[in-house]
């Protein structure tokens, strides 16, 4: 996907918070989780996440998506990645 399309979905998607995060190489976060919906694109390197012990890893022009609440663990690939996050507050239950 390419950062136009991608962000003309988060604006359908009523992702209004729209932000590029860059972590190194070497970064590592144990296992968290986010107080808001996130949908991301990577846009160069890749980042491997780790949600309820499947591990997934993400390369540039893919797309992940995260929802509140869910515990994850996430890594930056050999050469770092970058990407293009939208954030949504989480639906109130």
């Amino acid at each position: 996907m390419n950062p136009q399309t991608f962000e003309a979905l988060l604006k359908t998607e009523h992702f209004r918070e729209i932000t590029d995060v860059d972590r190194p190489a070497g970064y590592q976060l144990g296992e968290h989780v986010h107080p808001f919906d996130a949908c991301a694109l990577v846009t160069d390197g890749q980042i491997t996440l780790v949600v309820a012990g499947v591990s997934t890893t993400y390369a540039a022009g893919e797309v992940f998506r995260l929802a509140a609440g869910t515990p994850h663990l996430e890594c930056a690939g050999p050469h770092g990645v970058i990407y293009r996050v939208g954030r949504r507050a989480a639906a109130a239950s």
